[in-house]
């Protein structure tokens, strides 16, 4: 694997810190489900039963936490893709929950990861995109 600047050491430091705490708040989702800990998320959302798609959620969560660390090169593709899946449970639909009284300091937590993993995505792209063009020029 070819030397990383520090400055994407750090970007990846960002993504895997932003990747944990989705890792926590899914999980924490999970186990208030599982013990119907109230406020717990439905059992199933159409088009799927829930747990299964936490369960999913969390692996992909954890794959991309662990490229993430390793600086791996497809590291920001999974973390977008779990980012994906963390806003089925913390996407803007829950600011109109009935339970967002209750659950919304999850929620602020997890659009902020999610934030942070698509400002990383982008920035990397960016710096990709002028790094390509300084590299034709």
């Amino acid at each position: 694997m070819p030397e990383q600047t520090n400055r994407n050491r750090a970007a990846d430091g960002y993504t895997a810190a932003a990747v944990a705490a989705l890792l926590v708040l899914t999980g924490a989702m999970l186990l208030a489900m599982f013990t119907r800990t109230e406020p717990h998320p439905p059992l199933e959302v159409e088009p799927f039963a829930l747990g299964p798609f936490l369960a999913a959620s969390l692996a992909t969560g954890a794959a991309a936490y662990a490229l993430a660390v390793r600086g791996a090169r497809f590291a920001m593709a999974v973390a977008l893709l779990f980012a994906l899946t963390a806003l089925v449970s913390y996407g803007p639909q829950k600011y109109v929950d009935p339970a967002f009284p209750r659950i919304w300091p999850a929620v602020i937590v997890a659009q902020v990861a999610i934030a942070g993993i698509l400002w990383q995505a982008v920035c990397r792209a960016v710096g990709r995109m002028r790094s390509t063009g300084r590299s034709r020029a």
